[in-house]
């Protein structure tokens, strides 16, 4: 294959692979890069917590709050029929929207409970255990019931 040919075809590979993307501006990309965030956070909390990185109080007690502004954020992008992107969501959460919307609020409360577990001072690891468990099995218990994996 000539030099030439060679860059049209990786011209048009790349052109077919930017075609899939999401749009960072629909309600899907807005959730996603949401989740994403808190994914990161939380992933990094955990870490704290189970050893994997060193525990730091101030961070965690930010992180904290970070998690929790970002736990009231991505059901507003939810919209009131289902999109036509290809979504992890599965069609439940529009057609079981009460319950959703209870499991939304559970996870809103679980971090909130977290950020006034993290203000008591000096900052324990252990202490944080509990708050952040609940958190994590919060996430675990909507995205059973209402993600497609």
């Amino acid at each position: 294959m000539t030099n030439k040919a060679f860059a049209i075809a990786l011209l048009a590979c790349l052109a077919l692979s930017a075609c899939g993307g999401v749009d960072p501006n629909s309600p899907l990309g807005q959730r996603k890069a949401i989740f994403k965030q808190m994914l990161k956070t939380s992933e990094d909390m955990g870490g704290m917590l189970r050893g994997r990185l060193p525990f730091d109080g101030p961070t965690f007690a930010q992180n904290a709050l970070k998690l929790d502004s970002l736990s009231h954020q991505p059901w507003a992008h939810f919209p009131q029929v289902r999109e036509e992107d290809h979504t992890s969501a599965k069609a439940d959460v529009w057609e079981k929207q009460a319950h959703f919307q209870q499991l939304a609020r559970s996870l809103e409360s679980a971090t909130g409970e977290l950020v006034i577990a993290s203000q008591a001072q000096p900052l324990n690891a252990p202490d944080l255990a509990l708050p952040m468990q609940k958190v994590e099995d919060t996430c675990k218990a909507c995205h059973k019931e209402f993600r497609d994996h």
